[in-house]
């Protein structure tokens, strides 16, 4: 854990680019289990319940928990709260997007968590279901919802790394590449 220093947690300093590469693993093996998924789907030719990603063949309590998915969510929408004080300009625009389009996807996870809690489910259906789950089925939904959050949280990252020179110097961390 960070340690604190003159009342700072020095996570959006001199921990941010480490910082950052941990919750970019995070993400990208989270991304890795839902295109495991629809490739076991679309070119396995699998049937849903059956396709799981890599490690809900296992431990196929992993996809059909929806205390796990919802524990995804927030630890995503948590990850991007956190890291979100070390952009700056550019970067802190698209992190703030990929932050807001998270936040909705956890509304949606959280009302999934509670229709399974209640069993009580939305629309008369016969398993939780989530708002635009009511248009798109949920293997593609939350393919899109991982594209939709993943893409801008990738432009922050990349305009991060490469700040013009007015956010340089407003930045704490040393994410920047160094320029000639």
């Amino acid at each position: 854990m960070p340690t604190p220093v003159a009342g700072r947690w020095q996570l959006n300093e001199r921990h941010h680019r480490a910082a950052l590469g941990l919750f970019l693993v995070i993400v990208v093996a989270h991304w890795a289990e839902h295109l495991a998924q629809a490739i076991q789907i679309y070119a396995l030719g699998w049937p849903i319940p059956q396709a799981r990603g890599v490690l809900g063949l296992p431990f196929p309590w992993l996809v059909t928990s929806e205390w796990m998915h919802y524990g995804y969510a927030l630890i995503m929408l948590a990850g991007l709260v956190m890291l979100r004080r070390g952009f700056t300009g550019r970067s802190r625009t698209w992190w703030n997007i990929a932050l807001g389009l998270q936040f909705w996807h956890h509304i949606e996870h959280l009302l999934l968590l509670v229709q399974a809690l209640s069993g009580a489910n939305l629309a008369g259906r016969p398993v939780p279901t989530s708002v635009i789950q009511l248009l798109i089925p949920r293997v593609e939904l939350h393919l899109f919802y991982n594209a939709v959050v993943f893409a801008p949280m990738v432009v922050a990252m990349l305009l991060h790394r490469r700040p013009r020179q007015a956010e340089r110097t407003l930045m704490r961390c040393d994410c920047a590449l160094r320029t000639a």
